[in-house]
């Protein structure tokens, strides 16, 4: 009797532990400190204006910037971050939520894939490996439509999954029956995809499912997505917004579908170019710390696969998930790094289930990967920072923060790398997750000491308030245009360029000393108190020269 209840209580403690650890992973991956940076970027200040405009107007219909429609991007997003405006109050994390939870929505779901045909290994690896990612955790901060986007199609694909049987195992009726609630599910969140960013989801679920069924040779099951009930669930759930948006907006159609998709597709008209290879390197930095993982799992898989000529069709599925996402976006002429978003759930399963594979069968090469693979990291980033120094440039506050990711880069690789080829217990690999939770738990510690001020137009904004600058006399000059909308966010009210033309004043904000130099000969300028400092900004009170001194 004492013998076996020693095993019995290995394993109740080996499955507290693995659920401690995945539970902490997802709480602080996707859902810690989402208010500690203002909004970044030209997106996300824009996009919770967007939410917060329709909240406290009540217009859920017309996405609305500045009092004006905007056509750029679906409704999804504006609906989630305006219910959670009204629910939390407008904050940086409010606006944040609905990113989480999508991502929160997808790892969950590609976690029950994973279970169903892979096994629970597996399925615990995903649920370590693909949150602890810089893309997922980067995109599942980020106030945009990007994760929902993704997240919604990844539920929709693992929905296809089963209708098309691949979750099929030997306890699964030999007679098949229809799977009511996959088709249904699937059609409804591959419309809430449709609604986050448009009808990019209808061409990588389709694209994605047409390779696989060429490959497979299952024309019958890929046909049964069209099924009524998946079709009526798509057209419940994506259509009625866009019917309504259109009746109310004449020209919504024209702008969203033919310049907003159309054109940013097929046209460099949006000054997006990047060569054909770019979305190469944006998943190699996006699967960071385990890129050396990927880089190991695909060499080794795909060499079986060459070998063997075929591969079960679970993974023939994931392969042209990924696959698809990645060609389809590398052919558009407009790349942004979030586009490739859909691709990183499936490729984190592939990477996960061979992982587990084939860890034992090529240990040696396993080890080398994951520890020298990061030793040579580090050893470059100390060269270039040393040269940089050498010669004189450089940021040594962004090289030292930079020095930080690398170093919990290097320690979660050769954590993985020593007890992750299974010859030990998993959980001691699975420890490997903890420096980048400690990192994501305190990021007041080495973020914001990437930025000589606050990107986010949150510090200036407040410095405003604090001396009760009214925002309708503000211009600036020389300001990004990410700032600027943070700014505008943040004080309530369109702040617009300085114009050369004025003939009232007013105050403005300038990265330059030199303000005379800015507004002309016709004004005088009256330096302000400003922390400077902390804003990386000067005020100025200019007044026309016929009223002044």
């Amino acid at each position: 009797m004492g013998t076996d209840a020693r095993p019995a209580a290995n394993s109740l403690s080996a499955r507290i532990g693995w659920t401690v650890l995945i539970v902490a992973t997802l709480y602080v991956c996707y859902f810690s400190h989402l208010g500690a940076l203002g909004f970044v970027g030209p997106d996300e200040p824009r996009y919770a204006w967007i939410a917060r405009d329709m909240a406290e107007t009540g217009d859920w219909v017309t996405p609305r910037l500045y009092g004006r429609p905007w056509f750029e991007k679906p409704v999804l997003y504006y609906w989630a971050a305006g219910l959670s405006f009204k629910i939390f109050g407008v904050s940086e994390a409010a606006a944040r939520l609905p990113s989480a939870l999508s991502a929160l929505l997808a790892t969950l779901a590609l976690a029950w894939l994973a279970l169903r045909v892979y096994g629970a290994t597996t399925a615990r690896w995903l649920l370590l490996l693909l949150p602890t990612t810089v893309g997922m955790i980067g995109f599942s901060r980020a106030a945009a439509t990007d994760m929902p986007f993704s997240g919604m199609l990844t539920i929709a694909m693992v929905c296809a999954a089963v209708v098309l049987g691949l979750t099929r195992d030997e306890k699964t009726p030999i007679l098949p029956r229809t799977p009511w609630v996959a088709l249904l599910l699937f059609g409804f969140f591959l419309g809430l995809a449709v609604l986050a960013k448009g009808p990019a989801a209808l061409v990588l679920a389709g694209g994605a499912i047409f390779f696989w069924a060429i490959f497979t040779k299952r024309w019958r099951d890929a046909f049964r997505l069209l099924h009524p009930v998946a079709i009526l669930a798509f057209c419940a759930s994506a259509l009625p917004w866009y019917i309504l948006c259109a009746r109310r907006n004449a020209d919504f159609f024209r702008v969203f579908i033919i310049e907003h998709n159309f054109k940013r597709f097929l046209t460099p008209e949006f000054q997006h170019l990047q060569p054909f290879w770019y979305y190469v390197p944006v998943l190699l930095l996006a699967f960071l710390p385990w890129t050396a993982m990927l880089l190991w799992s695909a060499a080794w898989g795909f060499r079986v696969l060459l070998r063997a000529r075929n591969t079960n069709e679970m993974t023939g599925f994931l392969m042209c998930w990924t696959g698809f996402c990645v060609v389809f976006f590398s052919a558009s002429h407009s790349k942004l790094p979030g586009y490739i978003l859909p691709a990183i759930p499936p490729l984190g399963l592939l990477v996960a289930h061979t992982f587990i594979e084939m860890r034992q069968r090529y240990r040696i090469s396993y080890r080398i990967v994951h520890i020298a693979a990061p030793a040579s990291f580090c050893l470059i980033f100390a060269l270039a920072d040393w040269l940089a120094r050498k010669q004189g440039g450089g940021n040594a506050r962004a090289a030292g923060a930079i020095g930080v990711v690398v170093l919990i880069v290097a320690l979660a690789n050769v954590i993985v790398g020593l007890f992750g080829d299974g010859a030990r217990s998993d959980m001691g690999a699975a420890c490997a997750v903890l420096p980048v939770l400690v990192a994501m738990l305190f990021p007041s510690a080495f973020v914001p000491s990437y930025f000589r001020s606050d990107p986010s137009g949150r510090a200036i904004a407040r410095e405003l308030q604090r001396q009760r600058i009214p925002a309708n006399l503000l211009a600036v000059t020389g300001m990004n245009r990410g700032l600027q909308y943070g700014l505008s966010f943040y004080l309530h009210d369109e702040i617009k360029n300085w114009d050369q033309n004025s003939e009232t004043g007013g105050y403005l904000l300038t990265a330059s000393k030199n303000c005379e130099g800015v507004v002309g000969p016709r004004f005088f300028c009256e330096s302000r108190p400003f922390d400077a400092d902390g804003t990386g900004r000067f005020l100025y009170l200019v007044i026309p020269i016929a009223h002044g001194n």
